[in-house]
């Protein structure tokens, strides 16, 4: 499978991993960093079973290049269009069927941090740092950062990062519930992956992708919806199971 412009993409056994590559910052040049039909591609692989982004050598991404970023807002159909295949490649991120870990080092900002939010799960190092520096420049978040963040860990704290353009360091990054492990850098990716592996283990593709999909309804249905789903599910890899065992 061949890279895209600024990222990288690697497989070991059934995990894969996505580097954004353009360092030393790892900016992203366009809202949509990896085009979605390539993605959607690559995950269509069903000897895939989770995946892993993390930034090229130090840092994981430090958001948007600013002035890339004026150049595109001079053009506001252009920038609407631009904004709008950013969100749908950040939604499908978020509903993948598959575990998505965000392993994140250095610094993770802006735009960087709404594709680690549209992850499952953050394992960050110790020198990680978040920040969405946005309204330091006179804008907001335009990836969904302000949504991703809000029902993740709250409205009190998400108005606080984001209006203040604060710096949050990975034990805050903990306590806040914006991570989820803090690892000593140097451990950060070995641990991804083997905690990786650890989730799916050797699970049928169909268990995963069941009980992902069921995590997922239960954000976006209601209650009484995503019971009902979660039965359905249920059945459908019990008829599965009772059928290989015979």
């Amino acid at each position: 499978m061949e890279d895209q412009k600024n990222c990288k993409w690697e497989k070991f056994g059934a995990i894969g991993v996505l580097s954004i590559g353009n360092p030393p910052e790892n900016f992203i040049e366009e809202p949509e960093f990896v085009k979605l039909e390539w993605l959607e591609r690559i995950t269509q692989d069903t000897s895939l079973k989770g995946l892993i982004i993390k930034g090229v050598g130090r840092h994981f991404s430090a958001g948007a290049d600013m002035n890339l970023l004026k150049k595109l807002a001079q053009n506001n159909t252009l920038l609407t269009e631009k904004i709008a295949e950013g969100k749908k490649l950040i939604r499908f991120i978020e509903n993948l069927n598959i575990p998505v870990i965000a392993s994140i080092s250095g610094v993770c900002f802006g735009a960087g941090l709404e594709i680690a939010l549209a992850c499952h799960i953050r394992i960050c190092s110790e020198n990680a740092l978040f920040a969405f520096p946005e309204t330091n420049h006179s804008i907001m978040p335009g990836l969904g950062g302000t949504v991703m963040l809000t029902k993740l860990i709250g409205s009190g704290k998400s108005s606080e990062i984001i209006l203040t353009g604060e710096t949050v360091n990975a034990q805050k990054a903990l306590e806040y519930k914006l991570a989820d492990f803090v690892i000593p850098t140097q451990e950060l990716h070995t641990f991804s992956i083997e905690f990786l592996n650890e989730i799916i283990g050797d699970r049928d593709i169909d268990v995963i992708n069941s009980v992902m999909k069921s995590i997922h309804n239960s954000l976006t249905l209601s209650f009484e919806n995503a019971l009902e789903e979660e039965t359905k599910l249920f059945c459908a890899l019990a008829l599965k199971s009772m059928r290989d065992n015979q």
